[in-house]
């Protein structure tokens, strides 16, 4: 049956030709976009996967930022701190050559306190936008990367320990109260001809910037507790104070403890002239602060042969000291890196995932563009020729 109502080979003609028309309009989006997903409309819920990932790509892309930051940070640090192993290690020569009685300790002494005065210059300057790793204590963090679970996302830092290679002796604060010395107490004592006197630290009161000072006969002696003292370094730092001042018939032993978190290190100060002397402990402080890694260099002289003695044994301290700063920033420095480097590969893959789940095939979709055109021209004709139809029926009422 004809109709001249209802044209149903014209209205399937139009179907086709709108759906043409659709996959047609959507092709040449992809190529002008060269997104298949480029909305929420085409895809929601790769939308919402692509979004979130290219989200986390652009905070990568920072955090790769602040890991270089963090780097040249740390650089600067491990440049000065190898930079003064240099110097500490030409010391150490001066004060080899020092142990000699033939030499002129004084002008040997005068070199030592300029390289000390060349190490204080490096520190001091050893800062990268105003952050020093060479002063004070504690750390900083570096944030090295977002950690995206079920549950939400976190930051994750790399956590790099200053390492105080300052040369300074903090001064002592005041309302100092013993905590850390037992048989001498806040007082004066006399010790007499061959008596000793003793220093006993006790267990859980000694921490960074614990700041011990006594006298011994007409001598004052300073210590302040460095960062990572234990007992042991403590006491080992007051005998090595005590040795250093030189101190005419006073002999000092150290008996120091399997754990220093439980045990009591003993300093021992013995009088071994003809008549007594003075024993004074003004105090324990704690100020906040604490000594310099390299505070021994304050008070380091070759002048005299027993200050030359002295300064021997305390530049090995000295030197492993910055040997281990060096080290430690080397570490930082190379674990930073590293992480630059996952993270830009990160972001190249992360980039590459996205690419796939909404990135268009142009080779596939200038195929589809050709054939879809096609089928466009072969669907104008097939509803010119249906919309035709219903004039044939003029010749049945010729």
């Amino acid at each position: 049956m004809s109709s001249i109502l209802t044209n149903s080979s014209a209205m399937v003609a139009l179907e086709t030709l709108r759906g043409i028309n659709k996959n047609l309009g959507q092709v040449q989006s992809e190529i002008s976009t060269g997104k298949k997903v480029s909305n929420a409309k085409d895809s929601a819920a790769i939308y919402a996967i692509s979004t979130v990932m290219s989200s986390d790509v652009a905070s990568f892309d920072k955090i790769s930022d602040s890991l270089n930051l963090g780097s040249a940070t740390v650089g600067v640090a491990r440049a000065a701190s190898e930079q003064v192993v240099d110097i500490l290690t030409e010391m150490k020569g001066l004060i080899v050559s020092a142990q000699e009685d033939n030499v002129d300790r004084t002008k040997i002494n005068t070199d030592v306190q300029a390289l000390k005065s060349q190490i204080d210059t490096i520190v001091g300057a050893a800062q990268f936008n105003g952050q020093n790793l060479l002063k004070g204590g504690g750390s900083i963090d570096v944030l090295a990367s977002l950690d995206r679970t079920s549950s939400g996302v976190t930051a994750s830092n790399i956590n790099v320990s200053r390492s105080n290679l300052e040369t300074g002796a903090l001064t002592l604060g005041t309302g100092a109260t013993i905590s850390g010395a037992t048989s001498v107490a806040a007082s004066s004592a006399t010790v007499a001809a061959a008596a000793t006197e003793t220093l006993t630290f006790t267990a859980g009161t000694t921490s960074a910037g614990d700041s011990y000072s006594f006298t011994i006969g007409s001598s004052t002696i300073n210590y302040v507790a460095r960062e990572g003292d234990t007992l042991n370094d403590v006491a080992t730092g007051v005998k090595a104070a005590i040795d250093a001042e030189g101190i005419a018939n006073v002999t000092v032993d150290l008996t120091t403890v399997a754990d220093p978190t439980t045990g009591t290190p003993v300093v021992s100060v013995t009088n071994g002239g003809a008549g007594s002397i003075a024993f004074a402990v003004a105090g324990q402080t704690e100020d906040g602060t604490y000594g310099g890694g390299l505070s021994d260099l304050d008070t380091l002289s070759v002048s005299t042969a027993t200050t030359a003695t002295a300064a021997l044994a305390s530049i090995e301290g000295l030197l492993t000291t910055a040997i281990d700063a060096a080290s430690g920033f080397g570490s930082a420095q190379k674990r930073i890196d590293m992480q630059d480097t996952f993270v830009n590969s990160l972001m190249d893959s992360m980039k590459v995932g996205v690419g796939a789940l909404v990135d268009a095939d142009l080779e596939e979709a200038s195929a589809r563009l050709q054939s879809l055109q096609v089928q466009q021209q072969l669907g104008v004709q097939a509803l010119s020729i249906a919309n035709q139809a219903p004039q044939s029926l003029l010749s049945l009422f010729r």
